[in-house]
């Protein structure tokens, strides 16, 4: 299943053009669903109706900018993007808008972050004597331009350029940059390694936790103590990264298998006080992952163990 993704620029739209043809490859993991913009004039918006993606404006003008991208946020919603991608977008934007879409919104800027933040970075890279300039693929955080970096590329400074030329070669790099960085952010959520690193960290912060390997799965359990999650990763062929955790029995199985078939499953050779919970569906909501193993590791726990637990709770 492809990653969805929904593009917010302000002209051109040349970056959102490179993403766009990227994800006309077959083995691409992501789709352009939305084209938006601040501009009903971008001519991005004309290229992205062409090429027959649906496209949405509105202007931000007389309004605040919080309503602004309040707007923009429902017709994101409306479109079922998964992640967010700027391309010269010429918005900052609002700490709600970027809280909505906390880690599941990219932007490339054309300098190396973190040099070079905001506007006239070419000029600054010539003034400053620079032997490259460049591009930086980052996540999108309330402050402007200083999310986690995820990808770069040096652009070489050359005898005699001026902020123009520069530019030019760095947009080259754009365009190659952005399509691979974001295909690989996106290809995480179905990567076994990463989910199974995002589940070890939570595992492991969880009192007197431990890891072994069973069963060909990694494993965590509480210190000479009774086990109380595994990481199922394509067990006996079954297709599927998923969590393995206690529960109370046949009827909670029953329960969360009714409310979501694509999420939960009986584990075979787990018996009823198992479910599994699939990882690899793109969606993952890890604070409620968290929050599972958190439950499991209470069903095993030592009581001493749980009421120390619940006294650092309290605090």
């Amino acid at each position: 299943m492809k990653a969805k993704i929904a593009v917010l620029i302000s002209g051109s739209g040349t970056n959102m053009a490179a993403l766009l043809y990227a994800a006309k490859h077959p083995d691409c993991p992501y789709e352009i669903v939305l084209v938006a913009s601040n501009n009903a004039d971008a001519a991005g918006l004309t290229l992205a109706k062409a090429e027959g993606i649906a496209t949405f404006a509105h202007p931000h003008k007389g309004l605040t900018r919080e309503a602004h991208d309040a707007i923009m946020h429902d017709a994101i919603i409306a479109a079922k993007a998964d992640y967010v991608a700027l391309a010269g977008y010429m918005r900052i934007l609002s700490p709600e808008f970027v809280g909505q879409w906390e880690s599941r919104m990219l932007n490339i800027h054309p300098s190396l972050l973190p040099l070079y933040k905001g506007l006239h970075t070419h000029e600054r890279a010539l003034a400053a004597g620079d032997s490259h300039g460049g591009c930086s693929v980052h996540l999108v955080t309330a402050e402007l331009d200083d999310g986690p970096v995820l990808g770069q590329t040096p652009v070489a400074i050359m005898p005699g350029d001026t902020a123009e030329t520069l530019a030019a070669r760095v947009l080259i790099a754009e365009h190659q940059l952005y399509s691979r960085t974001l295909a690989d952010y996106v290809s995480r959520a179905s990567s076994p390694e990463f989910l199974i690193a995002q589940v070890r960290d939570r595992a492991m912060a969880l009192p007197e936790a431990d890891e072994v390997t069973s069963h060909g799965m990694p494993c965590f359990g509480i210190t000479k103590g009774k086990k109380f999650a595994y990481v199922s990763r394509d067990h006996h062929g079954d297709g599927k990264v998923a969590l393995l955790v206690k529960i109370s029995g046949i009827e909670e199985q029953a329960m969360l298998i009714d409310s979501d078939e694509d999420r939960y499953y009986r584990p075979p050779y787990f018996g009823d006080g198992w479910v599994g919970i699939r990882l690899d569906l793109g969606d993952t909501d890890w604070d409620h992952i968290g929050e599972w193993l958190a439950k499991s590791w209470r069903a095993v726990a030592p009581r001493k163990l749980a009421a120390m637990m619940d006294l650092v709770g309290d605090f």
